[in-house]
């Protein structure tokens, strides 16, 4: 899709299982922009479609550090060749790990924590917030417990 002045491109990620769910679920916040998507298996990249860009980062987190390493420099190659305008993500690992390197791309993050996330923020959740242009609970006493947090109301 050409890009316009109204056109943004914008990397949708997250892993599978329910931070996918939640993502796909967002779907009219992004349509009619130039999409990407960083998954985290092959599996996913055939469910969502040939007729999409995906791409795959492998599985990662803090029990294993060096599998961090590898999802971290496959982040690095594709932001670096996507070049989004914004980062949405819905979790986990990939999902932080994507916010920070699209941040260093210059793209705007837009976090959006889990709905299973009823008492606190995901560590992920944690550690974007600071550096995120909006990062939403599916709570509003979540909203309430943290700073630069909102709630607009649940996806599911």
């Amino acid at each position: 899709m050409p890009k316009t002045d109204r056109t943004k491109k914008v990397a949708l990620v997250a892993s599978s299982g329910g931070h996918l769910t939640q993502l796909l679920k967002l779907e009219k916040a992004w349509r009619g922009h130039d999409t990407f998507h960083i998954v985290t298996t092959d599996v996913v990249k055939q469910k969502l479609g040939a007729d999409k860009r995906v791409y795959v980062s492998g599985e990662s987190n803090r029990q294993h550090p060096l599998r961090v390493v590898r999802v971290l420099f496959r982040c690095l190659k594709i932001m670096r060749r996507e070049r989004p305008d914004a980062v949405l993500s819905t979790g986990a690992a990939v999902g932080c790990i994507s916010c920070f390197v699209g941040k260093c791309y210059g793209a705007r993050i837009v976090w959006v924590d889990s709905i299973t996330n009823v008492e606190r923020l995901s560590l992920s959740g944690r550690m974007v917030r600071t550096i995120a242009d909006l990062c939403l609970v599916q709570w509003p006493a979540l909203a309430e417990k943290y700073e630069r947090v909102e709630y607009v109301g649940n996806i599911i």
